[in-house]
């Protein structure tokens, strides 16, 4: 059972294959640090392989058929590629599903304040972080305003060259010794995860001059007033680009690569079918990182609606239709692994954790301790998984989410499961996860599209 480092099975070419598709992939986890973003960097990729806009169709009480290309945007923070196959949809799905939401830091609805002269942003973190990891770095502004007229404006501020960072400060070690005596979580507290942003007076005003020479600023550069962001969505995230990583150049370090690294791999791996059988299915959802509630979230009944749209645009419309499409179907939920690290080896069972340089990890289930909010695939489907992979000669490994009563985590995993159909989590290992800054090697990012092809081309 022990696996080669699969480096060794390129060839030059295959190597050069490998390093240009991950140039795309930083391309878009540079661009792309928002649910929002994500959704329009995909459908700007899917648009340029001819998929078309469903809702346009729906509208126009157009008929869909075999070969049809189509995207779904929900809300702008969730979106579905179908790719129509020539069996009946009650056949079922081949269905890649990935979450674009990754552990953040957000702005509170009334952020902005000002002590001792200096202009903060009030902040609600978001997801499972490590907050120590997220003071003195250079981070940046992402985000839509909308205001009561229903104008979107939308903000970026950190990413260009020219732009200015914000970032949270922390103590100097000469002053630190209470807090160096804290638990890792209590060291940095929640509510002190706040944003510097300003520190010039605005002249004439004598009561938070520097908030209102803040406010002044966002006034004059995008015409907004501080009541507009109540309906706002404002994310902090590092700012900066994606880079390789180690002087090989064999990995990525960038934000958010959970669970974009899946997303980018499986909607890419749609582009490479060209005649599916089955409907091939891309779903890039929001809310994974707080359990998949609300409207954009897995736990939504929103893909289920759009399969019911769909079904009728094909002049297939039942209830009993949509239930045997959703229960006939088979689904990669494609979600990052954690990665072995040789540092802290302890929170690992060596012989089923995932590597790097090891391929497109399975977990047969995740969960906490004993499978908790777990989803655990049949070893009947894993069966035909293998096939399909040996086929295409891509490299696989299955793995688990740490030692049995270490801790664990959930995917999207359980919440397709409801619906009878065959489901289990595959992904890209991650080396530190959740962090700012996390790292893949490039090797398994091109090994999980790989993988995606085959399991959309055989399943």
């Amino acid at each position: 059972m022990e696996q080669k480092n699969i480096w060794i099975k390129y060839n030059a070419d295959q190597i050069t294959e490998i390093m240009n598709y991950n140039e795309g992939y930083k391309a878009y986890i540079s661009k792309c640090k928002t649910e929002r973003e994500c959704v329009v960097g995909a459908i700007r990729d899917a648009e340029a392989h001819g998929y078309v806009d469903l809702k346009k169709i729906i509208a126009n009480g157009e008929t869909v058929k075999a070969g049809d290309k189509l995207y779904f945007n929900n809300m702008g923070k969730a979106l579905v590629l179908f790719h129509i196959g020539t069996e009946k949809l009650e056949k079922g799905m081949k269905i890649l599903g990935a979450h674009i939401d990754s552990p953040r830091i957000d702005l509170k609805q009334n952020p902005f304040y000002e002590d001792t002269e200096l202009a903060f942003l009030d902040t609600h973190y978001y997801g499972g972080i490590k907050k120590y990891q997220w003071v003195t770095l250079p981070l940046a502004l992402h985000g839509v305003v909308v205001k009561k007229d229903g104008t979107i404006v939308n903000l970026v501020i950190g990413e260009a060259e020219e732009d200015p960072v914000v970032g949270i400060t922390d103590l100097l070690p000469h002053l630190a010794a209470s807090q160096m005596d804290k638990k890792a979580s209590k060291v940095i507290e929640g509510e002190d995860l706040n944003i510097l942003v300003g520190s010039i007076p605005l002249d004439g005003e004598e009561k938070d001059a520097v908030k209102a020479n803040l406010l002044k600023w966002l006034n004059d550069q995008y015409g907004l007033e501080e009541e507009d962001f109540i309906s706002a969505e404002i994310e902090v995230v590092p700012a900066g680009k994606a880079r390789d990583y180690g002087i090989d150049r064999s990995m990525v370090m960038g934000y958010g690569q959970d669970d974009r690294v899946c997303a980018y791999t499986s909607y890419t791996a749609m582009f490479e079918i060209e005649k599916p059988d089955r409907t091939n299915v891309c779903l890039l959802v929001d809310k994974e990182e707080v359990g998949s509630q609300s409207a954009t979230g897995m736990g939504s009944l929103f893909f289920e609606n759009v399969v019911a749209e769909l079904m009728n645009c094909m002049g297939e419309y039942s209830e009993l239709h949509v239930r045997r499409a959703l229960q006939n179907s088979v689904m990669f939920s494609s979600d990052v692994s954690a990665a072995f690290d040789p540092i802290y080896p302890n929170v690992n069972e060596k012989k089923n954790a995932a590597y790097l340089n090891k391929g497109i990890s399975f977990n047969k289930f995740t969960g906490v301790r004993g499978k908790s909010g777990s989803s655990d695939a049949n070893p009947e489907f894993i069966a035909k998984i293998r096939a399909a992979l040996e086929k295409h000669q891509v490299s696989y490994q299955m793995t688990e989410l740490g030692k049995v009563d270490e801790g664990g985590g959930g995917t999207i995993a359980k919440c397709m499961a409801i619906y009878n159909m065959e489901v289990i989590d595959s992904g890209v290992p991650v080396l530190s996860m959740h962090s700012p800054w996390e790292i893949v090697s490039k090797a398994d990012v091109y090994e999980a599209k790989q993988g995606y092809v085959a399991f959309l081309k055989e399943l």
